[in-house]
C-alpha cells in the first residue's frame, strides 16, 4: 500500500511541473503579428510592369528572405525573456527508513519555484520586443536597399532602350542619305561630259567659217586663199575637238570617283552605328542578367521595356522630406529601437539586483512503527501519518558590483545610441541635399539636351535640302547627325539619372511610406 501511495505521489508531482512547462510554452508573447511585407500577397499588378518586377523581387531575393527570416527567428525572443525560472523538483530516497518519533520516513519530496522581483519580467519582455523591431527594421532597410537596386537597373535598362531606338533611327537616316548621294551622282557624270563636248567643239567650228569667208573675200588671191585658208583651219578644228574630249573625260572620271567618295563615306558612318547598336545590345544582355539576379531568376528571363524612357514627375520639398526621414527611415528607426532595448536592460539589471523569492512544498511519506508500544512509546494519531511542509525561500544579491557594472553599460550603450543617432540623421540630411543637387542637375541637363536635340533635328533636314541642291557638303550633314545622336543619347542618360535620383530620395524616406 505505501508503494502505491509513493507511486502516485511521484506521477502527481511530475504532471503537477509539465502543467506548468506547458502553460509558459503557450504563453502570449505581447508583440503584434509580424507584417508580412515580403511574403503576404500584395495587389495584382501587371505583368512584366516595374511594380510586378518589385514584387517579384521582395518574394523571392535571398538577402530580403534572410532577415525577415532573421526577424521571425527575433519574435521567439519573447517567450523566453519573459518565462518564469523553471520550477525545481528534489526527491529523496533513504535507503533504510528513517525512524522517526511518529513513524519511519521513506521519502521526501521538494518542489520550488523562484519568482524574480516584480517588474523583471516585464522589463526583459520590453527588451526582447525592441530588439525585434530592430529586426524588423533591418528587414526594411534591405528591402528599400534592394528596391533601390531594382529601381537603378531598371532605368539603365531604359535608358539602354533608349540609346538602342535613337543608334537605329540614326541609322535609318543614314541610309536614306546614302540613298540620295547614289541618286544625284549616278547621272552627274554623264550630264557633265555632253556639256563639256558642246561648249569646246562649237567655238572652233565658228572660227573656221569666218576665216573661211574673209579669205574668199579677197581679190585673185581668193581661190588660194581659200584653199589655203582652208587648208590652215582643219588642223586647229581638229586639235580643238581632241581637247575638248580629253577635258571631258577627265571631268567624268573626277565626277565619278568624287560620287563614289561620298558614298563610302555614307557607308563608314553606317558601319559605325551597326557596331555601336552590337554594343549597346551585348550590354542589354549583360545588365538584363543582373536585374534578373536581383530578381533570383535565370539570367536568360525576358524583361520588357518600354519603347521610350519618360523623367517620372516629381516635386521636392526638402523640409518636408527632412521630416518624413525623421518619421520614416529604417535606420533612424533601427538606432531609436537600439536605445529603447538598451533602456529596458537598464531597467532589467536594476530590478535583477533586487532579491528573489521563491515558494516551495515538501511532502515526506512516512510510514508507520509498529514497535512504539514495545518501545515504551506513545501512540499518537501521527504515526504514520504524511508530512507537509510549506516553504519560502529569497536569494540574496550582496554582491553589488556586478549589478552596478550591468547598469552602467546598459546606460553607456544608450548614450552611444543617441550619438550614433545623429551621426546618421547628419549622413542622412547630407545625402538628401547632394540628392536635390543631382536631381536639378539632370534635370537641367534633360532641358538642354532637348532643346540641342531640335535645333540640330532642324539643322539636320536643312543640311540634307542643302546637299541635295548642291549648296552643302556631305562633311556637315555627318557633323550634324553625329550631334543629333549624342544629344539624344545624352538626354537618355539624363533621363535615367534624374528617375535614378528621385528613388534615391524615395529610399531616404522608405518606399513603404510612398
Amino acid at each position: 500500500m505505501s508503494t502505491i501511495r509513493i507511486f502516485f505521489i511521484t506521477l502527481f508531482f511530475v504532471l503537477a511541473m509539465t502543467g506548468t512547462l506547458f502553460a509558459q510554452a503557450d504563453s502570449p508573447t505581447g508583440l503584434p503579428i509580424p507584417r508580412q511585407e515580403a511574403n503576404s500577397p500584395a495587389t495584382p499588378q501587371i505583368s512584366d510592369s516595374l511594380p510586378h518586377y518589385l514584387e517579384v523581387a521582395a518574394r523571392n531575393n535571398p538577402r530580403v528572405k534572410a532577415d525577415f527570416l532573421a526577424y521571425k527567428a527575433s519574435l521567439e525572443k519573447m517567450p523566453q525573456a519573459g518565462a518564469y525560472p523553471d520550477p525545481e523538483l528534489e526527491i529523496g530516497f533513504f535507503l533504510q527508513p528513517m525512524e522517526i518519533i511518529d513513524g519511519r520516513q521513506i521519502v521526501d519530496f521538494t518542489l520550488m519555484q523562484m519568482f524574480p522581483w516584480f517588474g523583471t519580467r516585464k522589463a526583459a519582455r520590453t527588451e526582447a520586443e525592441h530588439m525585434a523591431n530592430m529586426a524588423f527594421e533591418q528587414f526594411r532597410e534591405t528591402r528599400d536597399n534592394l528596391y533601390l537596386r531594382v529601381y537603378t537597373q531598371w532605368f539603365t535598362l531604359c535608358s539602354l532602350q533608349q540609346q538602342l531606338s535613337n543608334s537605329r533611327e540614326n541609322r535609318d537616316y543614314l541610309k536614306q542619305l546614302e540613298t540620295l548621294a547614289i541618286r544625284k551622282f549616278s547621272a552627274s557624270p554623264a550630264g557633265a561630259t555632253g556639256s563639256g563636248g558642246r561648249t569646246q567643239t562649237t567655238p572652233a567650228t565658228g572660227s573656221s567659217s569666218t576665216a573661211t569667208s574673209s579669205m574668199g573675200a579677197s581679190g585673185n588671191m581668193g581661190s588660194m586663199g581659200s584653199s589655203m585658208g582652208g587648208t590652215a583651219t582643219q588642223p586647229q578644228t581638229t586639235g580643238n575637238t581632241m581637247s575638248s574630249m580629253s577635258s571631258g573625260g577627265s571631268m567624268q572620271s573626277m565626277g565619278s570617283s568624287s560620287g563614289m567618295s561620298v558614298v563610302l563615306r555614307i557607308q563608314l558612318e553606317i558601319a559605325e552605328l551597326e557596331n555601336s547598336i552590337e554594343s549597346i545590345l551585348s550590354q542589354i544582355e549583360a545588365e538584363t542578367a543582373a536585374f534578373n539576379a536581383l530578381l533570383n531568376r535565370p539570367d536568360n528571363n525576358k524583361v520588357h521595356l518600354p519603347d521610350s524612357i519618360i523623367a517620372i514627375p516629381f516635386s521636392l520639398d526638402v523640409a518636408l522630406t527632412a521630416e518624413q526621414i525623421n518619421l520614416n527611415n529604417p535606420m533612424l528607426a533601427m538606432i531609436d529601437q537600439e536605445g529603447a532595448a538598451y533602456r529596458a536592460k537598464a531597467e532589467m539589471d536594476k530590478k535583477m539586483g533586487y532579491p528573489m523569492l521563491g515558494i516551495g512544498l515538501q511532502y515526506s511519506v512516512i510510514g508507520k512503527r509498529m514497535d512504539m508500544g514495545h518501545a515504551g512509546l506513545p501512540v499518537t494519531d501521527m504515526n504514520g501519518k504524511d508530512m507537509i511542509m510549506p516553504m519560502v525561500s529569497i536569494s540574496l544579491p550582496i554582491y553589488r558590483s556586478k549589478y552596478k557594472a550591468q547598469q552602467k553599460e546598459s546606460n553607456i550603450r544608450w548614450q552611444a545610441s543617441r550619438q550614433q543617432y545623429a551621426d546618421t540623421q547628419n549622413t542622412l540630411y547630407t545625402e538628401l541635399y547632394r540628392s536635390r543637387h543631382s536631381l536639378d542637375d539632370a534635370s537641367r541637363k534633360i532641358a538642354l539636351y532637348e532643346k540641342q536635340s531640335q535645333l540640330a533635328q532642324t539643322t539636320y533636314h536643312l543640311l540634307v535640302q542643302e546637299f541635295i541642291s548642291g549648296k552643302s557638303d556631305l562633311t556637315d550633314v555627318i557633323q550634324v547627325q553625329r550631334q543629333l545622336l549624342d544629344y539624344k543619347l545624352k538626354k537618355a542618360e539624363a533621363i535615367a539619372e534624374y528617375n535614378t535620383m528621385v528613388a534615391s530620395i524615395q529610399k531616404l524616406i522608405s518606399f513603404e511610406s510612398n
